[in-house]
């Protein structure tokens, strides 16, 4: 089955109906210039120690100096560091160094051919991909939780030609996923949006999510698991 990551993840109680539903992974969102589900690093930290080890665990930053996600990650506690921004060269070898056994996960903003080359070059130096639609050259960056799809063409060629394991995201909902996931077959989809009511997590929109995901996988779109064992769970 094709790996599930609810994001935007504000309490316990969230985690914990995460989890019942099937969550593989909870995303927890620290300070962002903009979107949805930002939380205190205290939060995190509390949310992320109260989360079963077969679950992973996500950081999200979107911090782009080294020393600073390092910090912030010993103070959360999480599995996985989620990069939401782009790293100066060299940044991502210096994280491996700092964070010995904790997975790296590079977001790529899907907007234009060239994402398809930044992907593929950050897929050298991380466990994972996520693809998402938002927009750094804004000049109020996004860097998660728009609601919108990307050009899904290019995602199905970063999926094909990574070499790790890749996480769709951007506006997905259970009207769409079956689509996505036989288009795309990605290694895990990473949702917010899609599974909330005035931004608190809605169990019947993820239950709906979580049995649309399931009955696709069992027609005969797999996720990409070739490339699974590449992704450590911390």
């Amino acid at each position: 089955m094709v790996r599930v990551k609810v994001c935007c993840i504000s309490s316990v109680e969230e985690a914990c109906l995460a989890v019942r539903l099937g969550a593989s992974a909870l995303g927890l969102v620290s300070g962002m210039p903009s979107g949805p589900g930002v939380i205190s690093e205290a939060q995190i930290a509390e949310i992320a120690a109260t989360v079963p080890p077969p679950v992973g665990t996500f950081l999200l930053t979107s911090r782009t100096d080294p020393a600073e996600i390092t910090a912030q990650q010993q103070r959360c506690r999480t599995t996985t560091v989620q990069i939401c921004d782009r790293l100066p060269t060299g940044a991502l070898a210096k994280l491996r160094k700092s964070l010995p056994g904790i997975s790296l996960e590079q977001v790529i903003h899907v907007t234009a051919e060239a994402s398809v080359e930044e992907a593929l070059a950050a897929a050298r130096e991380v466990d994972a991909l996520l693809l998402d639609s938002g927009n750094q050259a804004l000049p109020v960056k996004e860097l998660g939780g728009t609601g919108r799809t990307h050009d899904w063409s290019l995602s199905a060629r970063i999926v094909e030609k990574s070499g790790v394991p890749v996480f769709l995201a951007g506006g997905l909902n259970a009207d769409n996923v079956s689509e996505a996931i036989r288009l795309i077959q990605p290694f895990g989809l990473d949702l917010c949006t899609g599974v909330r009511t005035d931004g608190v997590l809605d169990e019947s929109k993820l239950r709906k999510f979580m049995t649309a995901v399931e009955a696709t996988t069992q027609q005969g779109a797999p996720a990409d698991t070739k490339t699974a064992t590449r992704f450590r769970r911390g």
